[in-house]
């Protein structure tokens, strides 16, 4: 029985040749110095799967042995199967772990069940393949401040990025709509800032103009504590991805200001908001402010290891702020010419903040508003100039840009075959051929251009299977965005290969989308 050879992303340099290795009981799996941790989580995977032990065995013994060759590029593998020996190669530890992930694709797709499946022979197509990836950074942010998504449903995702060669996992944890990490110093964050009365329910795109939102009756909480968020980044950080954190401000933070009210701008009491979009309600610029974020971002930075630490700085409306004879006399003390500067001057009190702690700040491309602070990497999300500028000007830039990347746009014209989305569509097809390189950086730009992750908001996505509608297949699409190089790839060579990929997907519990059956 030939296996079928569909890998996604797909690998730079893939030759099939005759034969085919099969995995039994007498298969073996061996580990050199360095490649134990691949090791470990492949037998793991394996042996649940097959119901085989997978003795060890010395790795250049063994029938199945990985090894880690410096002569390979960072992050890149080789893989060679024949009838009688598999081998997986990585350039260092992630490049290897990456190799265990193209070869769980050469597998029958019940490879990535949870139990035994005793019908499936277990064989593997005899390949030679060479691969690495384009871009450094290939990520996915995942909103669980709209809507919370436990640890179970983050693992799931962790998987999927690992077995799509993604390696960073961008956790978007406060805004103003739920506050979802536990800061021991401020309790109040979680007690009152995770809980909301209700939700909006239907589409800003369809509703009729001046007509109320219409509202669920159904309270939303939730919220990691410290030890789940740690579990999080060391799982994370086996299948070789980086789980960086934001901690949203100045704006997107009501929350925060509900459970703590001193550290908004006005003497109402508000609540944790229940709108969607854009909210005039920001943290004040007091010392207290600044003070009480780097205390909370205290705490994160002993949760999460990450070298970047996003501090938002998105959507921040500047009306309080004018109307605040405390934020203009900030303007005055600091010689600032406007609120767009006091923005800046904010974001590089965090900027330096980071730097004395050996960690870098990510913010949105609106950090660019009044003077990028030193050192600060821009997350290019409205279109490509603010990341086009940006690396013009030297800095590193993520491109996330919202009519490429963002998953909770529609995928079809047909809103009533797909969950509910909002306007532009970004289709399958698109997302697959996003190229994250803006064309008109030239040099040493280009050079700035870390990579590029997608986007999963989640305000009108409310459960697991939802979000995976609208985040799978089109992740598929964009992993191949982010990972390939070398000649361009044909949509159809993709959509062929998604056939089996689907029945992979399925097995990790994810049913990625496929419109209403025959249309």
């Amino acid at each position: 029985m030939a296996a079928t050879v569909s890998i996604i992303p797909r690998p730079d340099f893939l030759v099939e040749s005759a034969g085919i290795f099969v995995i039994g009981p007498s298969t073996t799996l061996g580990a050199a110095e360095g490649a134990e941790g691949s090791a470990r989580i492949l037998r793991a995977r394996l042996r649940t799967a097959t119901g085989y032990e997978l003795a060890a065995a010395p790795a250049m013994e063994s029938t199945i042995s990985l090894e880690i060759d410096s002569a390979l590029p960072v992050s890149g593998y080789e893989i060679a199967v024949t009838s009688d020996r598999v081998l997986l190669k990585g350039g260092d530890a992630a490049g290897l772990f990456h190799a265990t992930q193209t070869f769980l694709q050469l597998c029958p797709p019940a490879v990535l069940r949870r139990s035994q499946t005793p019908t499936v022979e277990w064989v593997v197509p005899s390949v030679e393949i060479r691969d690495q990836p384009r871009f450094a950074w290939r990520g996915m942010l995942l909103d669980v401040s709209r809507h919370f998504f436990g640890r179970d449903s983050v693992f799931t995702l962790i998987d999927a990025l690992a077995l799509h060669r993604l390696n960073v996992l961008h956790l978007h944890l406060t805004d103003d709509q739920g506050w979802r990490v536990q800061i021991e110093r401020y309790p109040l964050l979680t007690e009152i800032g995770s809980w909301r009365a209700n939700s909006v329910v239907d589409n800003d795109d369809t509703r009729p103009q001046g007509q109320e939102p219409v509202r669920d009756s159904a309270p939303h909480d939730g919220y990691f504590t410290q030890e789940d968020l740690r579990e999080i980044v060391a799982y994370a950080a086996e299948r070789h991805i980086t789980v960086m954190p934001e901690i949203d401000i100045p704006g997107h933070s009501q929350a925060a200001i509900a459970a703590y009210p001193e550290l908004g701008n006005g003497e109402e009491r508000l609540e944790v908001w229940t709108n969607w979009g854009i909210n005039e309600h920001i943290l004040n610029v007091e010392e207290s402010t600044i003070d009480f974020f780097k205390n909370v971002l205290d705490e994160v930075l002993e949760i999460f290891p990450s070298e970047y630490i996003h501090i938002g700085g998105d959507e921040v409306p500047k009306k309080e702020w004018r109307e605040s004879a405390t934020a203009q006399a900030r303007i005055r003390e600091l010689g600032l010419r406007d609120e767009d500067e006091l923005q800046s001057w904010v974001i590089g009190e965090f900027g330096r903040y980071l730097a004395e702690r050996g960690r870098r700040l990510v913010g949105w491309d609106e950090i660019l508003e009044g003077g990028l602070a030193d050192g600060a990497t821009v997350m290019s999300w409205r279109g490509t100039e603010g990341g086009i500028a940006a690396a013009e000007a030297g800095h590193d830039v993520v491109m996330a840009p919202d009519n490429d990347t963002y998953f909770h746009h529609r995928q079809t014209e047909d809103r009533s075959a797909e969950p509910p989305g909002a306007d532009p569509v970004l289709t399958l097809q698109h997302a697959f051929e996003y190229d994250p390189m803006p064309s008109e950086l030239e040099g040493k730009a280009r050079e700035h251009v870390l990579g590029a992750q997608c986007q999963m908001w989640t305000e009108r996505v409310s459960s697991e299977r939802q979000m995976h509608q609208m985040a799978f297949p089109r992740m598929c699409g964009f992993s191949e965005a982010v990972w390939r190089s070398g000649d361009p790839v044909p949509f159809v060579d993709f959509e062929e290969r998604m056939r089996t990929h689907r029945l992979r997907l399925h097995a990790m519990g994810i049913d990625a989308f496929e419109g209403r059956p025959g249309v």
